[in-house]
Parts: C-alpha cells; sequence; structure tokens
C-alpha cells in the first residue's frame, strides 16, 4: 500500500481554560445550548465517521489472545532475577539508585530499610513542600512506613530478604489499593474510607518485601493525558517542574524520577504508563492484557486498561513486573496467559530481531522527537536489529474506536456517583464526560467491530517483525500554563499530539514498552515505543535494555538521593 493509506492528522481546535473553560461546561451542560456544541464535537473527534463506517466484523469486547506465547524456561522468579541485574550502564551517564543497589546496600550493611524509610519521609515532605510542590505522593503513613521497614531490617539482619525487593521503597498509583489508605482515583469524593485489603499487584510485591511508600497522585478518573489534578495538585516534571509529568499514571512518573522510589506501579488505559514514562525520561512496560492482575484496581476500563511498572531502569522495570505478574483466579482474564518469561532480555544485542517501522506514522511528531528517535532506531541497528518498513492502515479508526470504548465505560463505571458528584468532578473530566453521554449503544458495538479488525492489523504486521516501532509521544512535556491551575483546561490539539502512537497498544491488548531516547533543546525527555507480540514483553524489555547501554542520561532538576552510600 502507498503512504495515503495513513490517516492520522494534527488539528487545530480551541483550548479553553479559567473563565472559557467554565462557560463552555455550562454551554455544553445546558439543555438549551448542548445540541448547538454536541453535534461539531462528534465531528472533530471521528464519531461521525466512525458511524458511517462499513464493517463485517463481529465485536471484539475484550483484547484477549491466545494462550500460546514464548516456550522460555520455567515462570522467572525474583530469586532467579536477582543473578542478571548487573546490566551495564553507559559510562559517565547519570543513573538513578537501581533496586540491587539498595539490596547491595544493605546486604553490604552500608544502610539499613529503618535508615531508608526515614530518607523516604523526609523527600516526601520536602516535595510537597517545595515551591512549586512536587505532588507526586498524595497520602503517606509515616508510621507505616516505619513498620514495614522494621520487619525488613529484621529479615535482612537474619539473613533472610524474602526478595531482592526486600525494604525497596516502591510507590503505588491512586488507581489501585493499598493498605492502610484510601482509593480516590484522583477524585475528591471516592476513597473516603481506606481500602479493606490490598490490590492483588500490591500483596505481591508486598509479600516479596516491598516498601509500600504511600499513593502516588493521578490525572483525575484516569480520563487525561497531561497529569493534571485540580483536587489534589497537579504533579510537577523532575526535569521541568513548569511542565507537566503526563498521565494519568504522572505521581509514579514523576516520584520515580525525583528519585523517591526506583519503581512504582501504573495502569494503562491510554498510554497512561508509556507517556508520564516518556515525559519524565523513565522506562514504562504496559503488560498484554490479562498479564497482570486488575483486582483491586478501580473499574474504570474494562477492556482497555493493563497494568505493569514504571522504574528508573529496565532491570527495575524487569523486576516490577515479575513480581507482580501471573494468574490470579480473583481476575479470570489472567487465567489465559502462558508461563512467563525473561530469557534473553539482558542481552547486550539485538541480532535476530526485526523492528517494523510506518514511517508516516513514526514521523508524525516533532522534528526533535522524531530526530531523537530516528538516532535511537540506527543505534538499535547498529546492535544487530534489522529494520522493516510495514503499514499500518486504519489507524484513525482504531484511535475512534478507543475514544469510544475507554470513554463510555469510564461513563459505565462512575455510573453510581454521577448523580450526585457529577459537580465535584473537574470541569475538563467533564467535559469529556458530557462527550461520552452523547455516544450510543451502536457506537460502543461499532467500536468493538473496529477492534476486531485492529487486532487483525496488528497480528498480520506482527507475523513479520518481532516489534512495531515509533516514538512514545509525538511532542515533550507540555508546559503548565498559569490559567491551567487550579480548575484545569480542555486542549484537544495538544492531547492529540501527545497520544498519537499510545492507544492502539491498549485497544489490542499488546504489550509496550516507552524507554529514554534523548531529550530535546530544552532538556525535556524524549520516549521511545516498541509494540510487540503478545505475551512476548521480554523482547521489548531487550529492546530498551540495549537502547539503555546506549543513551547518556541526564540528572533531573528535581532528585533526592535516598541511597548516598552507593
Amino acid at each position: 500500500m502507498s503512504d495515503q493509506t495513513y490517516d492520522l492528522t494534527s488539528v487545530k481546535l480551541p483550548r479553553f481554560a479559567g473563565f472559557a473553560l467554565r462557560l463552555f461546561v455550562w454551554l455544553i451542560e445546558s439543555p438549551a445550548t448542548r445540541w448547538l456544541l454536541i453535534g461539531p464535537l462528534l465531528k472533530q473527534g471521528g464519531i461521525t465517521r466512525l458511524r458511517k463506517l462499513q464493517i463485517e466484523e463481529p465485536p471484539t469486547y475484550l483484547p484477549v489472545h491466545p494462550s500460546t506465547g514464548p516456550q522460555g524456561r520455567k515462570p522467572t522468579s525474583l530469586g532467579d532475577l536477582a543473578k542478571r541485574t548487573a546490566l551495564k550502564r553507559p559510562p559517565a551517564s547519570f543513573s538513578f539508585p537501581s533496586i540491587a543497589d539498595y539490596a547491595s546496600a544493605y546486604k553490604k550493611k552500608t544502610t539499613t530499610p529503618l535508615e531508608v524509610a526515614e530518607r523516604v519521609i523526609a523527600a516526601i515532605a520536602a516535595s510537597n513542600a517545595a515551591t512549586p510542590a512536587l505532588r507526586a505522593i498524595i497520602a503517606s503513613d509515616v508510621q507505616d512506613i516505619r513498620k514495614q521497614a522494621q520487619v525488613s531490617a529484621r529479615l535482612i539482619q537474619a539473613g533472610k530478604p524474602r526478595s531482592l525487593l526486600e525494604g525497596v521503597p516502591i510507590a503505588v498509583k491512586d488507581e489501585m489499593d493499598a493498605l492502610p489508605y484510601p482509593t480516590r482515583v484522583g477524585t475528591r469524593f471516592l476513597g473516603q474510607v481506606p481500602a479493606a485489603e490490598d490490590a492483588s499487584m500490591v500483596a505481591r510485591l508486598r509479600a516479596a518485601g516491598a516498601l509500600i511508600i504511600g499513593k502516588a497522585n493521578m490525572h483525575e478518573i484516569g480520563i487525561g493525558v497531561t497529569g493534571q489534578n485540580a483536587h489534589h495538585g497537579t504533579p510537577r516534571n523532575p526535569y521541568a517542574p513548569d511542565h507537566y509529568t503526563g498521565g494519568s499514571s504522572s505521581g509514579p512518573a514523576a516520584a520515580v524520577a525525583a528519585g523517591l522510589c526506583p519503581a512504582a506501579t501504573g495502569a494503562d488505559g491510554g498510554g497512561s504508563i508509556r507517556i508520564p514514562s516518556a515525559f519524565c525520561g523513565v522506562v514504562g512496560l504496559q503488560p498484554t492484557f490479562g498479564r497482570i492482575s486488575s483486582f483491586g484496581a478501580a473499574e474504570l476500563t474494562w477492556s482497555n486498561d493493563m497494568y505493569g511498572p514504571l522504574a528508573a531502569s529496565v532491570a527495575d522495570a524487569a523486576i516490577l513486573y515479575t513480581g507482580m505478574a501471573g494468574p490470579d483466579p480473583r481476575d479470570p482474564t489472567t487465567l489465559n496467559q502462558p508461563a512467563m518469561t525473561l530469557d534473553g532480555f539482558d542481552k547486550t544485542d539485538l541480532k535476530g530481531l526485526t523492528l517494523g517501522v510506518y514511517w508516516p506514522w513514526f514521523e508524525h511528531a516533532a522534528p526533535q522527537v522524531v530526530a531523537a528517535c530516528k538516532q535511537m532506531l540506527a543505534e538499535l541497528q547498529s546492535r544487530g536489529a534489522q529494520v522493516r518498513e510495514v503499514t499500518i492502515p486504519e489507524l484513525d479508526a482504531a484511535r475512534i474506536g478507543h475514544l469510544v470504548t475507554i470513554t463510555s465505560e469510564m461513563l459505565a463505571g462512575l455510573a453510581p456517583y454521577t448523580r450526585k458528584h457529577w459537580k465535584d468532578f473537574s470541569l475538563e473530566v467533564r467535559t469529556n464526560l458530557d462527550l461520552a453521554l452523547a455516544f450510543t449503544a451502536r457506537d460502543y458495538l461499532q467500536a468493538l467491530r473496529i477492534r476486531t479488525r485492529s487486532m487483525a492489523h496488528f497480528d498480520r504486521v506482527l507475523t513479520e517483525v518481532d516489534a512495531i516501532v515509533t516514538p512514545s509521544t509525538a511532542c515533550t512535556a507540555p508546559r503548565i500554563l498559569p490559567d491551567a491551575l487550579p480548575a484545569g483546561e480542555s486542549d484537544l490539539t495538544t492531547l492529540l499530539e501527545i497520544m498519537r502512537f499510545a492507544p492502539p497498544a491498549n485497544f489490542t491488548g499488546l504489550p509496550a514498552i516507552s524507554f529514554p531516547a534523548g531529550y530535546d533543546s530544552n532538556g525535556l525527555p524524549i520516549g521511545f515505543q516498541a509494540i510487540g507480540r503478545a505475551w512476548h514483553e521480554h523482547v521489548l524489555l531487550r529492546i530498551a535494555n540495549v537502547a539503555e547501554g546506549l543513551l547518556e542520561r541526564k540528572a533531573p532538576k528535581v532528585l533526592f538521593d535516598l541511597l548516598p552510600e552507593r
């Protein structure tokens, strides 16, 4: 096919903030004027095009993939992984303290979990007392942190650490339950009482000895990609505090990039792990749909959400992924998966791997983003990767289908609260939900039929290549404009640039990873994305691991050193 197959476009739409945003929301929610606005919005969003598409495929309700996966060694354990974390770092490159660094420091007795706990407590307090406040961690129980650290210290002293994660600080996105905290999901009204138990992924990390340091901020109900939050404060990008972190896993990305923890849990419904990872210069892995249990996570989007780590390094992402993944009887979608493996992820070359590039898509980004990602692609080729040009049709249909499914499911999940708490949502969230109110059951089913076709398109390409590569975002982290605080903004032009490369992986249930590829002229991080075959997370980690050895990383402007002994 020719380049005419490529159908994504950049748009210029009005930005609303302050009084203009309040007026816009009032007009769209007023019965007298709503009809004047909703039609143009549906057209601009592509919904009218979706309604005209002739699709013969049946709907796919959940993007579940067959359990036939890679036949590696027995499932990788944290104990096994502990032997494989001495990954090389580029000479003279900045590096964050890693999970392995914490484990080594504890083993050598140069510090203890108790000392690290006190540094974490002080760093969180200092980060939120700064001007501007970092607002990465929005809930932190000092006594609980100390209690966990005491347990870890005793086990390490006795020579019986539960795993490589013993006493290592880990933050939890406020979308998933973690004792002793409420789960607010970025709102002002949810989570009025503490969670009754840990989410499955959190329980697994806690059982491995992780030091849970608190709840990390997020974009309200996960329905935005800047990280802006009118209720708990907008997190600041550690590389440039006057810029956004990306969302919705905004707090986890900021916490990792600021050194408050080497890794954090995240959720990704439309780029929500990969976008903030790209903006904040860290690694974000979104595993295959059904690889990590959703039990104990807020029910925001049943068919798009995947859960995974944000981490300071590829090794740390692999460690946290290993600790979180696996079947869980309380989430039936996880029971379909093949055994997890990390075979070959720590190889230092890419020989035998083919990377697919759809050039019109790859190059549809800001010039500095494209240049950095092309340079990274060339470096990956120099390490043995083959590059093959591919074509992926109907990306715009996939974008629209994803928009309809994710917003419709969010609206349905929030139905018990919308009547009483509608005006407790921020103006930005209300704008997005107002659009979802205009979708019909036919729109939703049409989107699910598009999903069937999109999955076929990506599966076809992935029979020819091992991964499809793109930039993670089409721009670097946008500046936080003064009129966006505290009430928020509606900027669909920038939103589409941020989300250009992310939604297809969610919509099709495929794994994807974002890892650092460089920096723009303002020092803002640039991310590189790889989308892989179902259940082949180890291949994505291998690509990212090789890339990590090629890039000289820079230190963020806001950084807390919790492990000065290393």
